[in-house]
């Protein structure tokens, strides 16, 4: 089992935390094994509170409702991030920077 599955969105749009914002956990099948919505500072510290074994994961962004609540246009209604979970015992951090038109991700710490 995984220590730990976190993730963190920033509005680039104007520099803050996207609070609010909708997160789905995908399986490698594409069920939906979790999900959270971002606090405050744009975080969610654990969306596997049970743990995942080494396998393909996405996790899903709702940008679309994110920015509809914000009465701006976005390009990209949702951001699916699909990374490899390869050594169960570490913890992942799956960041995401965001603006209407444009989206990018790393592996975090």
């Amino acid at each position: 089992m995984s220590r730990i599955l976190s993730t963190h969105v920033l509005d680039a749009t104007d520099g803050t935390p996207a609070a609010g914002m909708h997160v789905r956990l995908l399986s490698p099948e594409g069920d939906v094994i979790a999900s959270a919505a971002t606090d405050a500072d744009g975080r969610i510290a654990e969306i596997a509170p049970e743990g995942l074994i080494a396998a393909t994961y996405s996790l899903v962004f709702d940008t679309g409702e994110y920015f509809a609540a914000r009465g701006q246009e976005t390009f990209y209604p949702e951001v699916c991030v699909t990374f490899v979970l390869d050594d169960p015992q570490r913890g992942y951090h799956v960041p995401l920077l965001l603006s209407p038109f444009a989206y990018s991700t790393y592996r975090g710490s």
